[in-house]
Formats: structure tokens, C-alpha cells, sequence
């Protein structure tokens, strides 16, 4: 069906048989009760601290029986999230943070821990990449400006080898 027939068939219905859809789709499907929730109930700080929680506990997970569990470091965890609070239309000062909250918290554990995957720095690298380029588009790059900076300086005292990537990503701003 496309969006113009969807719109010609709702046109037809009555408000009463538009409700019992509405109430129906709620009931039904998990993704519009999460959207009406967050639509009449916008705890944005709320999603924003459980999923900080999340992103920090692939890094730092919580003990287990009395033992620490590996870390994960996954970034499809941030990025479901960050996929999440696009959909529902979150405010992209949250979604920014999140973005850059992935990105400091692998920084951290990479100060703490010897990583040898290139994977996980090319990783990191691409969420800084997504991060400067929601930030340009969302025209709030200057209101993270010494998170990014910080981000790079990071890349440098650890003496990550793709930190010239981040350096070219930073060159392109006009600070």
C-alpha cells in the first residue's frame, strides 16, 4: 500500500473506527506503544541515563557471582540506541551525547586495558565520524566542541594508530 492510498483510506474512516485502529496498532505492535509512550510521556533524561548504563556496562560489566564479566565493547549497542532516539525523535542534544558517551567510555577503557584489534579503533573511529557529521547537520557541532576536541587529545596520548583519521575529520571543522 502506498502512502497515498494509506491516506485516501483513512481519509474514509469515521473517528470512532480511526480510534479502534489506533488503540488496536497500540495494543498489537511494540513499536507504537514505545513510540505513543514516549510521545505523551517524554522521559529523555531517563533513556538517557539507562542507556548510558548499557554503553558502560559493555565496557565496565557489572560482577557476576562474585567475578568480573569480560567486557563486550560492542558498539552496536550504542548504535541501536542512537537508531532508537532517532526514531522516536529524540532531541538531538541527547542523541549527541549518547554518540559521544560511546565514544569517551571506550577511551577510558582503552586508557586502562592494552586493546590489540584494529578493529575496535577503526570502530571508534567510525562512531566519531557519525558523531561530527549528526553534529554539523544538526547545526550543534559548536555545543560539543571541547568533547571532540577532548576525544582527540585522547586518540593521541594513547597513541592510537588511525589518530590521523580523527585529526583529518577535525581539520575539516572551522574552529
Amino acid at each position: 500500500m502506498s502512502k497515498r492510498d494509506l491516506k485516501k483510506y483513512v481519509a474514509e474512516l469515521t473517528k470512532e473506527q480511526l480510534e479502534e485502529q489506533i488503540i488496536e496498532l497500540y495494543e498489537k505492535f511494540s513499536p507504537v506503544k514505545v513510540y505513543y509512550d514516549f510521545v505523551f510521556n517524554p522521559k529523555e533524561e531517563t533513556l538517557l541515563q539507562q542507556c548510558k548504563l548499557k554503553i558502560s556496562n559493555e565496557y565496565y560489566p557489572l560482577k557476576k557471582s562474585g567475578r568480573r564479566s569480560k567486557p563486550k565493547m560492542r558498539r552496536s549497542v550504542a548504535q541501536k540506541y542512537i537508531k532508537h532516539f532517532t526514531v522516536l525523535g529524540v532531541d538531538p542534544f541527547v542523541i549527541a551525547d549518547v554518540m559521544l558517551y560511546n565514544i569517551e567510555i571506550a577511551q577510558t577503557f582503552s586508557s586502562e586495558h592494552v586493546i590489540k584489534h584494529d578493529l575496535f579503533f577503526k570502530s571508534m573511529f567510525n562512531s566519531f565520524e557519525q558523531a561530527a557529521i549528526f553534529l554539523i547537520a544538526n547545526g550543534i557541532l559548536s555545543d560539543f566542541k571541547k568533547r571532540i576536541i577532548a576525544i582527540h587529545t585522547q586518540t593521541i596520548a594513547q597513541k592510537w594508530y588511525n589518530e590521523p583519521e580523527f585529526n583529518a575529520i577535525l581539520e575539516r571543522f572551522e574552529y
